[in-house]
C-alpha cells in the first residue's frame, strides 16, 4: 500500500467531500468495490523497518538522507515524508470488521491519509497511521478556530517613577553577590518557542498571509495537528444510523482497542544534551522536567504545554504554584513547632505534670486499667506542648490567611499564563451530547435554542427523580463511612481493656497509645478498601443521572468523589478531634455504647496527642502509598510487557521496536483524565489547612512530598505514559470551587480545635481568672502555678460501679488502699451538696470557648474577605498589555489589509488590466 493511500486523487477528495459533507458515510457498492478493504492482509506492511516505499526512489537526491533518516525513526509513513498524527490500533480477530471497513472508508474520504503495519511480535495486532495533509489540517483549524501566530509582539516598558527605579538599582547590586538564578533553566538549553512571542488569532485560509508560515509541515505543531485529526475522528460515522458515529464508540465496542497520538521519539539519548543538544521535545522534557537532577529548578511550563496541552499544563503549573506556596506556610509552621521545643523547659504546665508524683488518676477502661501516677505521663505532657502552645492561635490565623493569599494569587497566575497561552478569549465550542443521553432520550426531542436543531430532552421529572436516587446512594454511602468510624470506636473502647491487661509490660503501660496507633493502622486500610468501593458507585450514580455533556458528567463525578474521599479520610479524625473524651461522663457515671462498653476517655495529657497521631501517620501513609500506585504500578507494568516479549523472542534477540509499538506498549492515561492528581493534591490541601492547628508540621511534610510528587508525576507522563491527548482548557475546572470550600471549613473547624481540642482557653481562663495572677490582666508561666491541680477534680474510690472497679486497690503507691483519685474535668468533689456537679470554673471556660469560637471566626472571615477585595484577579500590567494588544491587532489587520489590496492593484497596472474604483 502507498504512504498517500488516502484512496483518492485529489480531484476524488472533493467530489466525496460534497457527497459527505452532511451525510459523512459512503454506503454504496461502487466504492466499496472500488476501495479495498482495510482490513486484507494483502494490504498490510509486514511490520519490519528495513523495507521501502516504492516512492522512494523518486526522493530528491538533497532530500534522500533526511528521509531515509525518517523513515527508521518510526514517526513517518514508509516515504519518510508524512509524519504520523494519529495511532488507531485492532485486532484481526476482531468481530467488528465491518464498522471498521466503513469508518476507515470515512477517513479517507475526508482526505486523512492511512497506512497501516503489523506488530512486530503479534500479527494479529494492526497498526493504522493517520495523517493530515496540509488542505485538512488548514479546513479543519478553521472550524476549530485554532489560534496560531501572525506577528511578532512588540514589547514596550511601563512608566516608572524614580524611586523604584532606585530600589531595581539597589536589588540589582545585592543580586550580583548571590548566585545567579540557580532555580531558572538554562536559557541555551530550551528552545525558542515561537508562538510565545508572537501575537495570535484565528486560523482563516482567506487570511493565510496574515500568518507567519516558514514551513507547512511544522506551522501547526504535532499536539495541535493530533488534536485536529481526534476532532474529525470524533465527527466520521462507521454505520447507518442517528448515533453510530466517533472514535468513542469504536474503542467501547471493541472494533478499535487503542487509539492515541505518539511520543516524539525516544527520551533517551547515548549524547549529553549539553554537548550535543536535545534529540526532541520528549528528551528536552525528560532532561529539564522529569530527571530527579532538577528537582529544585522551576518547571519548563511553555514547553510542557506545547507538548501536552493547555490542560495538563495548567495542572502542573497549579502543582508548582501550590508548592512553592507551600515554603512560607512550612516555614511558619515550623517556626512553632521549634518554639514548642525551645519552651519546653519554662513551660509551668508540662513541668506540674511531670512533678506530680503524689497525683493517683482513675483508671481510664474498667477492671484491667490500673491507677497510674500523673507523673507517669510526663513525656505525653512534653509532646503535647510542642504543638499546643502560645503560637499556635497565631499559626491557625496565618494558615487561614494563607488560604486565601494563595487563591488569589493564583487568580492572577493563571490570568497571566490564560494570557501566554491564548486562552483569555478561547470559549468551548458548544459541547456535544453525550452518546449515553442520545440514545437514552433520542425518542424525546426539542429545539436547541442556540442551534436552532433538534437535539434530545429530558424530562423535569426524570431528571429530579434521577437527581433524588443519586442523593439517596450519596446519604447511604456516608452512613457507611459513619457505620466505619463506629466500628473503629468499638475497637478503641474494646482493644484498651485488652491492651491494659497485656503481658509485654511496654505494651500494658502505653496501653492508649498502643490502641489509638492500631486503630489508625486498621482505619486506613478500610480507607482504602472503602476508595475502591467509591469509585463503582460514583460511576453507577453519575451514569444514573445521565448527565447531557461530558463535563457536566465529570463535574457531577468529580464532586461525588471528593465527598465520598474527603469523609472517608477526615471522618476518623473529626471524631477524635471533637468527640473523643467528650461525652464519657465521669467515674460512677460513665456513658456507654449499647449499655454495655464504657466510651473511650483522652489521655490524662489531654486529646491533642491522639489528633497529631492521626494526622501524622495517615497523611504519611497516605502519600507513600500514592506515590508507589502512580509510578510503582505503571513500571511494574511495563517492566512485565517487556518480560512477557524477551520470553517470546529470546533474550539474545534484540527487537527494534517502532515508535509506535513501543507507545502501545506503554501504560494508558487514566480514564478520568488528571481526576486522581488533581484529587490527591486537593486532599492533601485540607490536611494542610483543616486541622493545621493540631498538626503544624502538616504543610512540611505536604512540601516534602510535593517536590517529589512533581517529579513523580512527570516522569510517568514523560516515560511511562502513551502520550495523552493534548486538550486546552481555561481553568483548573471545579476544583477551584471545591478549594474555595475547604478554605472556608478549614476557619470553622480550626476555631473549633482550638477552642476544644486544645488547653489553650483553659489555661487562659486560669491565668486571667483563677490563677496567682488572676485580676492583674498578665498570662506568663507564673501565673499558670497551679493550673494541673485546678483542671483535675476528686473522685472517691468507693462510688465507682460494680462493673467499673478495677481490680487493683492501689495499694501499691503507698502501702494502703487508695480511697480517692483524680480525673479531667471541673466538677464539686463528692462531699458538695451535690456530688460531682459542674463547678463555677466549667461555665467559665465554656463561656470563653464560645466566645473565641465566634471571635476567632469573624475575625478571620473578616481578613479573608478583605484580602480578597485587595488583590485583584488580573494584574495591571497584564490588563494594560491586553489591551495594547487589542489595539494593536486592529493596525496590524489594518495594515496588512492595505498592503495587499496595494500590491493587487500594482499587480493589475503591471499586466495591463484597468483599475476598479476600489479603496484605496
Amino acid at each position: 500500500m502507498e504512504a498517500s493511500s488516502s484512496g483518492v486523487t485529489n480531484g476524488r477528495t472533493k467530489v466525496l467531500h460534497a457527497v459527505a459533507k452532511d451525510v459523512n458515510i459512503l454506503f454504496d457498492e461502487l466504492e466499496a468495490v472500488n476501495s479495498p478493504c482495510k482490513d486484507d492482509d494483502s494490504l498490510l506492511h509486514p511490520g519490519n523497518l528495513t523495507s521501502t516505499s516504492d516512492d522512494a526512489s523518486r526522493l530528491e537526491a538533497g532530500g534522500e538522507t533526511v528521509r531515509d533518516k525518517n523513515k527508521f525513526n518510526g514517526l513517518y509513513f514508509r516515504d519518510g515524508k508524512c509524519r504520523i498524527d494519529y495511532i488507531l490500533v485492532y485486532r484481526k480477530s476482531s468481530p467488528q470488521t465491518e464498522k471498521r471497513e466503513v469508518f476507515e472508508r470515512n477517513i479517507r474520504a475526508e482526505g486523512l491519509q492511512m497506512e497501516k503495519e503489523s506488530s512486530l511480535i503479534n500479527s494479529d495486532i494492526i497498526f493504522v497511521k493517520l495523517h493530515a495533509p496540509w488542505e485538512v489540517l488548514g479546513r479543519y483549524a478553521e472550524q476549530m478556530n485554532v489560534r496560531m501566530p501572525f506577528r511578532r509582539k512588540i514589547y514596550y516598558l511601563p512608566r516608572r517613577y524614580k524611586f523604584m527605579s532606585r530600589i531595581d538599582k539597589q536589588i540589582s547590586r545585592f543580586r550580583r553577590w548571590l548566585p545567579r538564578k540557580p532555580m531558572r533553566l538554562d536559557k541555551e538549553t530550551l528552545p525558542d518557542l515561537e508562538e510565545n512571542d508572537c501575537y495570535t488569532a484565528p486560523f482563516s485560509q482567506q487570511r493565510i498571509h496574515h500568518f507567519i508560515i516558514h514551513n507547512k509541515d511544522t506551522f501547526f505543531n504535532n499536539a495541535t495537528r493530533s488534536r485536529i485529526v481526534h476532532h474529525i475522528l470524533q465527527r466520521i460515522k462507521y454505520e447507518e444510523g442517528k448515533n453510530k458515529i466517533g472514535l468513542n464508540r469504536l474503542l467501547t465496542n471493541g472494533s478499535y482497542e487503542a487509539a492515541f497520538p505518539l511520543h516524539e521519539g525516544s527520551y533517551r539519548s547515548k549524547n549529553s544534551i549539553r554537548t550535543h543538544g536535545a534529540v526532541n521535545h520528549r528528551h528536552l522534557l525528560y532532561e529539564c522536567w522529569a530527571s530527579w537532577g532538577v528537582w529544585y529548578k522551576y518547571q519548563p511550563l511553555d514547553l510542557v504545554r506545547r507538548y501536552f496541552g493547555e490542560k495538563i499544563g495548567l495542572y502542573f503549573a497549579w502543582l508548582g504554584w501550590y508548592t512553592g506556596m507551600l515554603f512560607p506556610a512550612a516555614f511558619i509552621g515550623l517556626f512553632v513547632f521549634l518554639y514548642g521545643v525551645t519552651t519546653l523547659d519554662h513551660c509551668q504546665v508540662s513541668k506540674e505534670v511531670c512533678q506530680a508524683t503524689d497525683i493517683i488518676m482513675c483508671p481510664v477502661c474498667d477492671k484491667y486499667c490500673p491507677f497510674m501516677r500523673l507523673s507517669d505521663s510526663c513525656v505525653y505532657a512534653k509532646v503535647t506542648h510542642l504543638f499546643d502552645n502560645g503560637a499556635t492561635v497565631f499559626f491557625a490565623v496565618c494558615m487561614a490567611v494563607w488560604a486565601t493569599v494563595f487563591l488569589e494569587f493564583w487568580k492572577r497566575r493563571r490570568a497571566v499564563l490564560a494570557y501566554d497561552w491564548d486562552l483569555i478569549d478561547w470559549e468551548e465550542e458548544e459541547e456535544e451530547i453525550r452518546p449515553q443521553f442520545e440514545a437514552k432520550y433520542s425518542k424525546k426531542e426539542r429545539m436547541n435554542p442556540i442551534s436552532g436543531k433538534p437535539e434530545p430532552y429530558q424530562a423535569f421529572a426524570d431528571k429530579c427523580s434521577r437527581l433524588i436516587v443519586s442523593a439517596s446512594g450519596i446519604f447511604f454511602m456516608i452512613c457507611v463511612v459513619i457505620a466505619a468510624v463506629f466500628g473503629i470506636v468499638i475497637y478503641r473502647v474494646v482493644t484498651v481493656s485488652t491492651f491494659a491487661a497485656f503481658k509485654w509490660a511496654l505494651i500494658r503501660n502505653n496501653s492508649q497509645v498502643a490502641t489509638t496507633g492500631t486503630a489508625v493502622c486498621i482505619n486506613f486500610c478500610i480507607i482504602m478498601l472503602l476508595n475502591v468501593l467509591y469509585e463503582k458507585v460514583a460511576l453507577l450514580l453519575t451514569n444514573l443521572e445521565q448527565p447531557r455533556t461530558e463535563s457536566e458528567w465529570e463535574n457531577s463525578f468529580t464532586l461525588k468523589m471528593f465527598l465520598f474521599q474527603f469523609v472517608n479520610l477526615n471522618s476518623s479524625t473529626f471524631y477524635i478531634a471533637f468527640f473523643l473524651g467528650r461525652f464519657t461522663g465521669h467515674p460512677g457515671a460513665y456513658l456507654r455504647l449499647i449499655n454495655r462498653w464504657r466510651l473511650e476517655e483522652c489521655h490524662p495529657s489531654g486529646c491533642l496527642i491522639d489528633l497529631c497521631m492521626q494526622m501524622g501517620i495517615i497523611m504519611v501513609l497516605k502519600q507513600t502509598w500514592n506515590n508507589f500506585m502512580e509510578l510503582g504500578y505503571p513500571l511494574i507494568q511495563n517492566w512485565w510487557t517487556r518480560r512477557k516479549v524477551r520470553q517470546e523472542h529470546g533474550p539474545e534477540r534484540k527487537i527494534n521496536f517502532p515508535q509506535w509499538e513501543k507507545d502501545y506498549n506503554l501504560q494508558p492515561m487514566n480514564a478520568y483524565g488528571l481526576f486522581d492528581e488533581y484529587l490527591e493534591m486537593i486532599l492533601q490541601f485540607g490536611f494542610t489547612t483543616i486541622f493545621v492547628a493540631a498538626f503544624p508540621l502538616a504543610p512540611l511534610l505536604a512540601l516534602l512530598n510535593n517536590i517529589i510528587e512533581i517529579r513523580l508525576d512527570a516522569y510517568k507522563f514523560v516515560t511511562q505514559w502513551r502520550r495523552p491527548l493534548a486538550s486546552r482548557a481555561k481553568d483548573i475546572g471545579i476544583w477551584y470551587g471545591i478549594l474555595e470550600g475547604i478554605g472556608i471549613l478549614s476557619v470553622i473547624t480550626n476555631a473549633f480545635v482550638i477552642a476544644i481540642t486544645s488547653d489553650f482557653i483553659p489555661r487562659l481562663v486560669y491565668a486571667y481568672k483563677y490563677g496567682p495572677c488572676a485580676g492583674q490582666g498578665e498570662a506568663g508561666q507564673k501565673c499558670m502555678v497551679g493550673y494541673v491541680n485546678a483542671s483535675l477534680s476528686v473522685f472517691r474510690i468507693a462510688d465507682f460501679e460494680n462493673r467499673s472497679e478495677p481490680e487493683s486497690d492501689g495499694s501499691e503507691f503507698s502501702g494502703t488502699p487508695l480511697k480517692y483519685c483524680r480525673y479531667r474535668d471541673y466538677r464539686d468533689s463528692p462531699h458538695a451538696p451535690v456530688p460531682y456537679g459542674y463547678t463555677l470554673q466549667f461555665w467559665h471556660v465554656l463561656a470563653a470557648r464560645l466566645a473565641f469560637i465566634i471571635v476567632f471566626e469573624h475575625l478571620v472571615f473578616c481578613i479573608k474577605h478583605l484580602i480578597s477585595y485587595l488583590i485583584p484577579d488580573l494584574p495591571k500590567d497584564l490588563r494594560d498589555r491586553m489591551r495594547r494588544e487589542k489595539y494593536l491587532i486592529q493596525e496590524m489587520m489594518y495594515e496588512a489589509e492595505l498592503e495587499r489590496l496595494q500590491k493587487e492593484r500594482k499587480e493589475r497596472k503591471k499586466n495591463g488590466k484597468a483599475p476598479h474604483n476600489e479603496w484605496p
